[in-house]
């Protein structure tokens, strides 16, 4: 693990695989460092960021000293239902590179239970992991300058949804009208890390 400062109140921890990094930010959490104020977990980092004149220096050494810990529990009893239809795009482009039908294409989509693994790029955005190995695929060549709310994606080990319009390079097989933030909600985010996940076919 590697620990580099950023600026005079974060720690960017950076570690080798994505379980690695929701492990750390689990065991920062539980941790419950006096200093810390948030822990901001990625793919491959996690950033702890600290009050004002925390002493970085010590902090790194307590951070690469604590054990691994589970990942936060889910905040619902079970999975977060997310309703899809499988009219996206690049579908046809999803199933020939991964040599399925589209209809296996939607079978193993729906057919996994997803984890949250953690948030980003947008608010509500949530990467979500552990979905059946098949579905891997690269992000497209050419980026789209305008991905609709709502698009379901996938690139690499992910998937996730779009919850607003923004560019984006993933590969969409679908779309729902499941809002993934909404402002006057508590908490806005629909997906939190730590979170398993649903995704369910429905035709309209």
């Amino acid at each position: 693990m590697r620990a580099l400062a950023c600026g005079d109140a974060a720690v960017l921890f950076e570690v080798d695989t994505l379980d690695d990094a929701v492990a750390l930010a689990a065991a920062v959490r539980a941790a419950a460092l006096p200093e810390v104020l948030d822990v901001v977990p990625a793919a491959r980092t996690v950033l702890v960021v600290t009050g004002p004149g925390a002493d970085l220096g010590a902090l790194r050494r307590t951070v690469s000293a604590l054990p691994p810990a589970e990942a936060a529990a889910t905040r619902a009893a079970g999975p977060v239902e997310i309703p899809v239809v499988y009219d996206g795009p690049d579908l046809d482009e999803i199933a020939a590179r991964t040599g399925l039908s589209p209809r296996e294409v939607v079978a193993a989509h729906t057919g996994s239970q997803w984890r949250v693994a953690f948030a980003g790029f947008a608010p509500g955005f949530a990467y979500l992991v552990d979905g059946d190995p098949r579905l891997r695929v690269p992000r497209r060549d050419e980026p789209r300058t305008r991905v609709p709310a709502g698009a379901v994606g996938l690139a690499d080990e992910f998937s996730a949804v779009y919850p607003r319009s923004t560019p984006g390079g993933w590969q969409l097989l679908g779309r729902t009208d499941a809002p993934m933030w909404d402002i006057d909600r508590d908490p806005p985010a629909l997906l939190a890390p730590g979170d398993r996940v649903r995704f369910v076919q429905v035709h309209r």
